[in-house]
């Protein structure tokens, strides 16, 4: 009974994708379609915009994990928020919120490693209503070329 109701779940769950029972999609994976779906809604920022936007007031967000940021250096000016807590810490009307997300219409811009969980993240914030969540193109490595492209 429990394979059932985990299979129909799954089921429902890949449909609303537009992905057959067996997964398949014209070769694309159900987090793909997400990831489309996702970033559809977003106005990205693109690595040589990221200081402008830190100076017209946006929060950046580094929700990289530790090992990552300790290997590949800081991001500076952002704060960083762990992925598994961003939601709850961003939300204008959680409790557990941080307290410079008081404002729902202030520009966020969430940047991971590589520019596809913030994708999912930005999407999932404008979801609770920070309609100007948006994530970095590329994540921070996209950033980290830039800046070593810039200095040259």
């Amino acid at each position: 009974m429990e394979q059932q109701s985990i299979a129909s779940v799954a089921s429902v769950g890949v449909a609303s994708f537009g992905v057959d029972e067996g997964g398949v999609d014209e070769g694309r994976a159900a987090i793909d379609l997400l990831l489309a779906e996702s970033r559809a809604g977003l106005e990205r920022v693109h690595p040589e915009d990221l200081d402008r936007e830190m100076s017209a007031g946006a929060l950046v967000v580094d929700t990289r994990p530790v090992d990552q940021r300790d290997r590949d250096g800081a991001l500076p000016g952002a704060m960083v928020i762990d992925r598994n807590v961003l939601e709850w810490r961003l939300d204008p009307t959680c409790p557990f919120r941080l307290p410079i997300s008081d404002d729902p219409s202030r520009r966020i811009v969430i940047v991971c490693n590589e520019g596809y969980s913030s994708s999912l993240a930005a999407h999932t914030l404008q979801r609770l209503g920070l309609s100007r969540a948006t994530d970095l193109v590329g994540g921070f490595q996209a950033w980290a070329a830039f800046r070593k492209q810039a200095q040259r």
